[in-house]
């Protein structure tokens, strides 16, 4: 019997999962493929959220012959000749290449010609998002959508329907287990259901912990999900409750929470709830992220309750935070300001501040707004302190 991930992968765009903001009714990405105008693409998301099923998909709707290829081990010769062989030819093929952000210049340099005459259609897809590996050329010519991990809702109910299908017996808390140990990756789920059944019916919890012991991505306790777990914890710390945040801390370690997951999210409150009240939280948050990806567990978990206490300890501020939201919401709304004149590249109006003792007076927005509202907590009264000084009038 071949594996369940393979004999149940999507053929049909109505079968992928998980995807509406882009194969829903309406989506975009879904008519652009059913009218056959879908222009060169790359795709990039979490693992087994189908990225590659849905490439094979679009080759099939599209009736095109499918090349599946690796960026780390493309070869130039073996692009050439695969287009060379449609070149007198009404069907093209579609190009499928993984890894695309691993594409060198010199890849990306040969492939724009094929690009530009549509000599085929190239699809990529990654785990990263490749805007910034894609030189200018290639993002200028195709589209770039996001796919995302599949939620709970969704891959239960596919799991429920595999199981159907095949007769399997599985207790009901290995089904919770089985969605929210694979993070969102269909192909990790089923392949641990079935490895569990073939061990044992009804696959139990205990067989599958087994097997896995923690979450490969993003887990959980099996009563919390790990989004309330992990809400739980960034409050605890925005109250100053050390205590409440190292338990929760602990909680989503128990539940196989990876320690680069909880190191991001503490990164990020550092600048959102802290900020410049305490400045050196996000360099303690940046240094905890980059030490964690090395160590791993269980030594991680050390250094996460040392930031968290940390964090927790530091006096807040969302000043930053509410700063660049109100800069964007105006930009958002329209209310763009033109550049004055006078600041504009090579402008002789320009007064240049270090001649001038460090500070004059000159406007830097067309339209005077004030976005920025210090709060004056902790070391943020030492910057208000200091900006205070520096524009006061000698």
């Amino acid at each position: 019997m071949p594996a369940l991930a393979l004999k149940y992968r999507p053929t049909r765009l109505d079968e992928m999962i998980g995807q509406p903001h882009l194969l829903g009714k309406g989506a975009v990405l879904s008519q652009l493929i059913k009218t056959n105008a879908l222009p060169h693409t790359f795709f990039y998301g979490p693992p087994g959220c189908g990225k590659t099923t849905l490439a094979r998909i679009i080759a099939s709707s599209l009736d095109r012959p499918f090349y599946e290829m690796n960026a780390t081990t493309l070869k130039i010769e073996e692009v050439r000749k695969i287009f060379k062989e449609f070149i007198h030819s009404f069907q093209k093929p579609l190009l499928f290449i993984d890894e695309v952000h691993r594409l060198s210049k010199n890849q990306q340099e040969v492939l724009l010609p094929f690009m530009e005459n549509y000599a085929g259609l190239i699809i990529g897809a990654s785990t990263e998002n490749p805007y910034y590996s894609l030189t200018a050329a290639m993002r200028s010519r195709s589209h770039l959508f996001e796919l995302y991990s599949i939620d709970g809702k969704h891959l239960y109910a596919y799991l429920e329907q595999i199981i159907s299908k095949e007769g399997l017996h599985v207790e009901e808390a290995a089904k919770e287990y089985l969605v929210f140990s694979s993070g969102g990756d269909v192909r990790a789920m089923l392949n641990l259901l079935e490895s569990a059944a073939a061990v044992q019916s009804p696959v139990s919890l205990a067989t599958l912990k087994q097997i896995r012991p923690h979450a490969i991505q993003a887990g959980s306790s099996e009563s919390d999900s790990h989004y309330e777990l992990t809400s739980a914890m960034i409050k605890s710390i925005r109250g100053s409750d050390i205590d409440a945040s190292i338990y929760y801390l602990a909680r989503l370690i128990e539940g196989g929470e990876p320690a680069e997951f909880i190191a991001r999210r503490l990164a990020i409150l550092a600048s959102e709830d802290i900020g410049n009240a305490n400045p050196p939280a996000l360099t303690l948050a940046s240094s905890t992220l980059t030490i964690v990806k090395h160590i791993g567990y269980p030594e991680a978990r050390i250094s996460l309750s040392q930031l968290v206490i940390y964090l927790a300890s530091s006096p807040k501020s969302n000043a930053a935070y509410t700063a660049i939201n109100a800069a964007m919401q105006d930009i958002q709304s329209g209310a763009t300001h033109p550049i004055p004149s006078h600041i504009k590249t090579h402008a002789k109006a320009y007064l240049y501040p270090h001649d001038f003792n460090g500070w004059v007076e000159q406007s830097y927005l067309s339209t005077p707004k004030k976005y920025y509202q210090s709060k004056q907590i902790g070391f943020e009264k030492t910057l208000f302190e200091w900006h205070e000084k520096i524009t006061s009038h000698f």
